[in-house]
């Protein structure tokens, strides 16, 4: 039975692995590439166009996609997100999109507790025999089911803990017998600290098992993150931020596919070592380990806490993704409703192949308890 992929699963898959695979076969290019690599999407368009950066920014319904401890520190009782971001909008492809939700409570001062999902939906397909006869539509589809809880250490610091399960779905068992949805578990550790209009924060996330398609195991996008984030009030109508994110992906590189010594040994590695051997696995020694951590900056301008404008950039090394673009966004806020938008812009020399070239994001924030979304 033979699925229709070209127009849809091949085109995800090969631009949804974060668009991290340079297709220059000159052999240099070593892209670390897991399973369900959504996960590292930017989920909500107030993060989408400040560069992706949302570790150290000041916090709000979306905190716990990036740095669940922030979440505490929203002044808020409760809050909201509702968050959609269409992908490969160039394609004539229906259904391939991300949206999630999520939202928080307070149950005191210092503490709060989050909910949150995530859904990524590949498009629709057509499945055949091997006559061609159809035999039906399929969506594959991956999603991500979230809680978390924070808390305050104290007036400047606090620390966060999230659980998640993961499902993936890529094809229809009735095209291929030997397929199976894959599954696992993952969990979050985060801390931020905030003072004299300086944020710090950091947060190891998707720490999990591995994920089985009904072959060989994949990793998950294990990562860590670490960012800053400088808060500038000019008076009480004008306020400005800068931040900055440092991400380092804690899954193995792969080794030289020529060596099936160490091709089974990068297979087989156990999870725990994994996340410990990717800060110095890398073939290349350590020249190559530091071409693996990508850099996002983005700035935020504040009027009246109502209209929000926003720029950023994000860079990848042109060996491991060569992800690299600008991106700009604003926000309107009217009582407890905020809404949001991004749009981004690939540079450098792989334009045609980023996923979100030509994307336009939307996020729509409720917070109550007469608090604004956008600080």
């Amino acid at each position: 039975m033979i699925s229709k992929l070209t127009k849809t699963i091949l085109p995800v898959l090969l631009l949804m692995t974060i668009t991290q695979i340079s297709f220059a076969q000159s052999g240099k290019e070593n892209p670390i590439t897991t399973a369900v690599p959504f996960l590292r999407l930017a989920a909500d368009a107030r993060t989408g166009g400040m560069g992706d950066v949302g570790v150290a920014t000041n916090p709000d319904a979306n905190s716990m996609f990036y740095n669940g401890s922030k979440t505490a520190f929203n002044d808020a009782t409760y809050g909201i997100g509702i968050n959609y971001t269409p992908w490969l909008s160039e394609l004539d492809v229906k259904n391939l999109y991300q949206i999630s939700l999520s939202s928080f409570y307070k149950l005191n001062d210092k503490e709060a507790i989050s909910f949150g999902v995530r859904n990524f939906s590949m498009g629709t397909f057509t499945t055949t025999d091997n006559l061609g006869q159809e035999l039906g539509t399929f969506k594959p589809h991956d999603i991500a089911v979230e809680a978390g809880y924070s808390r305050k250490l104290s007036t400047k610091m606090g620390v966060g803990i999230s659980l998640r399960y993961i499902g993936s779905k890529l094809a229809d068992n009735s095209a291929n017998s030997n397929y199976k949805s894959g599954n696992t578990v993952a969990a979050d550790i985060s801390t931020f600290y905030m003072n004299k209009g300086w944020n710090f924060g950091a947060a190891i996330t998707n720490l999990g098992g591995k994920i089985n398609y009904g072959g060989g195991d994949s990793y998950i996008p294990a990562n860590l993150a670490l960012g800053a984030a400088y808060n500038k009030k000019f008076n009480e109508e004008n306020k400005i931020s800068f931040a900055l994110d440092v991400n380092k992906l804690m899954v193995p590189t792969p080794p030289d596919p020529t060596d099936a010594a160490k091709v089974a040994a990068y297979e087989n590695k156990g999870v725990v070592s994994s996340w410990f051997s990717s800060f110095g696995d890398a073939p290349g020694g350590f020249s190559e380990e530091i071409k693996e951590f990508q850099l996002g900056l983005g700035t935020e301008y504040t009027y009246k806490d109502q209209f929000s404008l926003r720029a950023g950039y994000f860079t990848e090394n042109k060996l491991k993704g060569n992800r690299n673009y600008l991106t700009v966004g604003a926000g309107v806020q009217y009582k407890v409703a905020g809404l949001n938008f991004s749009y981004l812009v690939p540079t450098g020399n792989n334009t045609n192949t980023n996923a979100l070239k030509n994307t336009i994001r939307l996020s729509l924030l409720f917070d109550f308890n007469n608090a604004t979304s956008s600080k």
